[in-house]
């Protein structure tokens, strides 16, 4: 007997229950006859009841057991994390502004990976890769060197600076990379802050990129090669090192990486503070630091400018999870990538920052006693 039928015995209770009560029935009578209804649905609610215990042994019907959908992940190329959608985003290289009057800067925390190297003067700059996210705005934006220009190509990055030396100048004229010049774009797809002094105060946001991207006709849809990264029960080798410093000139390029345990991050310092953004406070926090030894030569052009060999290889350091290794870097497509051996050392999946050093690497390199 189903739940259905038992409700309709139960009004029917009711009603002859209504018409005891409306022909003024005897209560001796009307007492045997809702005793005798009462009995009935009680066997009806009895019958119901069975029917809805399943068997011992017996399983609910499957529609009643919602299967779980497991959600689809694909890693980041430049980070190895996981999303829900494919990514399909090429890579944005921005040129950033390191002097001391342009720190801190906006943006840098939501880097997949950072490349610093000395530009002139002992001064260095940040070459930012972004494709996993990006933020709001992004500077100050500084102009280019030729050997940044090849970095970014090695992340077949769209290439935004503003201005460029000679050198920089004949390479981006040759077509070798898309790019956005601040230089064509000052004052609309890039703004003058009010609060720094040219030439620290040029800035660009994401969406003026896309604008400009759109503009240029780039294609923004083709990612990156990917790293290769540590999986689940993969363990980092190493000497524990919490704490190692690079020297570039003075304190004010004195760079720091310090090893947080309880986050299992690196924080970046650069001199003497701690490297933060500038509109949000956050920090940069890093999984990998790279640190590799490349030949430097001065051009003798007056203006300090240097030449920064990308492509012979060399000695390097690689820190993760509180450990460093030594490791050998080559160039593989144009992208600085660090060698155990003859395989290609994998990275903790996260963001990454390499410093480009000038040999000898131990005349900058400090690692103090732990």
């Amino acid at each position: 007997m189903s739940e259905t039928d038992f409700f309709l015995y139960v009004d029917a209770l009711k009603w002859y229950k209504q018409i005891f009560d409306r022909r003024q029935v005897s209560p001796l009578k009307g007492k045997k006859w809702l005793l005798i209804f009462t009995v009935a649905a009680a066997v009806v609610l009895s019958a119901c009841t069975k029917e809805r215990v399943p068997e011992k042994g017996s399983e609910s019907p499957a529609e009643n057991k919602p299967e779980a959908v497991e959600k689809p992940s694909y890693p980041f190329p430049l980070t190895g994390l996981l999303s829900e959608e494919k990514p399909n985003h090429r890579a944005i290289t921005v040129m950033i502004n390191n002097h001391p009057k342009a720190r801190p800067q906006s943006g840098l925390q939501k880097a997949d990976v950072v490349i610093e190297a000395l530009a002139e003067g002992g001064i260095t700059r940040f070459l930012a890769v972004f494709q996993s996210e990006f933020p709001e705005r992004i500077g100050p934006v500084r102009s280019a060197r030729d050997y940044y220009i090849r970095l970014a190509k090695g992340f077949d990055g769209l290439f935004v600076f503003h201005g460029w030396s000679p050198e920089a100048k004949k390479l981006i004229e040759s077509q070798y990379i898309d790019s956005l010049n601040g230089l064509f774009y000052d004052g609309t797809l890039f703004q003058r802050v009010a609060f720094r002094q040219a030439p620290h105060n040029s800035y660009i946001s994401y969406k003026n990129i896309l604008k400009g991207a759109e503009k240029a006709g780039c294609d923004l849809d083709t990612p990156p090669a990917p790293y290769r990264f540590l999986s689940g029960g993969e363990t980092v080798e190493g000497e524990d090192v919490r704490s190692v410093a690079v020297s570039y000139s003075t304190d004010d390029f004195l760079v720091r990486y310090e090893y947080d345990p309880a986050a299992e991050k690196y924080k970046r310092y650069s001199g003497g503070a701690q490297t933060v953004d500038y509109d949000t406070g956050d920090p940069v926090l890093l999984d990998n630091v790279l640190i590799v030894e490349m030949d430097h030569a001065s051009l003798n052009d007056g203006s300090g400018r240097i030449a920064i060999d990308l492509e012979s290889g060399g000695r390097g350091y690689l820190l993760q999870k509180g450990k460093m290794r030594k490791i050998r870097w080559e160039n593989v497509n144009g992208r600085i990538a660090p060698y155990d051996g003859t395989e290609q050392a994998r990275l903790v999946p996260g963001k990454t920052w390499i410093n480009i050093v000038p040999a000898p690497m131990e005349n900058v390199l400090s690692v103090p006693a732990q």
